[in-house]
């Protein structure tokens, strides 16, 4: 019995290998259809790899009123490290702007808020039924977070300026504006010296390689 009991273990565990195999490749293959369709919008050919959305997601804690938005997830893999570090559907709104990935991100992860919207116009789209900034909420320094995967390098520097600008306003102070980046400068360098940037390791295992940047803005 103990050698029937050991071998379906050991064929559960191929099924679940198996099936993680089968799912990054329907993933992959999403995203890069996603890529082929608008490559300015998508930026990347590929997902982020786990390795990068865990470095991303361990400058954030989860407390139990934490309210973090994840920008641009794609087809969820930061999402994943969000849940496997602690945080939950209502601590979470992401926001995606193509509707495929918005439909894929609500059948995998049931009822987590995902709000289909520009992500360049925070306070208008996290003010839909189901965000963080609608009616019941206070629309400055509210959130404890956000974890962006935008394309923020193929878009114009004052694009990029006015969303760093919008997305500190919306944070409480000292709380993190997390973003990944291929290039070897910051994303986007902030107006102000009150606005603190930290930049990781280099990330080797994802593909390509990439770092992550972390802005605060004190008091």
């Amino acid at each position: 019995m103990k050698r029937i009991g050991i071998k379906r273990e050991t064929i559960r565990e191929k099924l679940e290998k198996a099936d993680a195999v089968r799912m990054k490749v329907l993933d992959d293959v999403k995203f890069i259809r996603s890529w082929a369709q608008n490559p300015l919008r998508t930026g990347a050919v590929a997902p982020s790899g786990p390795e990068l959305a865990a470095r991303m997601v361990s400058f954030l804690t989860p407390r139990p009123h934490a309210r973090v938005v994840e920008l641009g997830p794609g087809t969820g893999v930061v999402t994943k490290a969000l849940f496997e570090a602690g945080f939950s559907n209502h601590h979470l709104n992401l926001i995606e702007y193509s509707a495929d990935f918005c439909e894929h991100l609500e059948a995998r992860y049931p009822g987590l808020p995902v709000l289909q919207g520009d992500a360049y116009d925070l306070r208008g789209t996290l003010s839909n039924c189901g965000g963080f900034l609608d009616e019941t909420h206070e629309p400055q320094h509210s959130l404890d977070g956000i974890v962006s995967s935008l394309p923020l390098l193929t878009r114009p520097e004052k694009d990029r300026k006015a969303f760093l600008s919008e997305a500190l306003d919306l944070l409480k102070p000292g709380a993190p504006l997390i973003q990944f980046s291929y290039g070897l400068a910051a994303p986007v360098k902030p107006k102000t010296r009150a606005v603190s940037i930290f930049s990781s390791e280099w990330i080797w295992k994802n593909l390509p390689p990439a770092r992550v940047w972390v802005y605060r803005k004190a008091n």
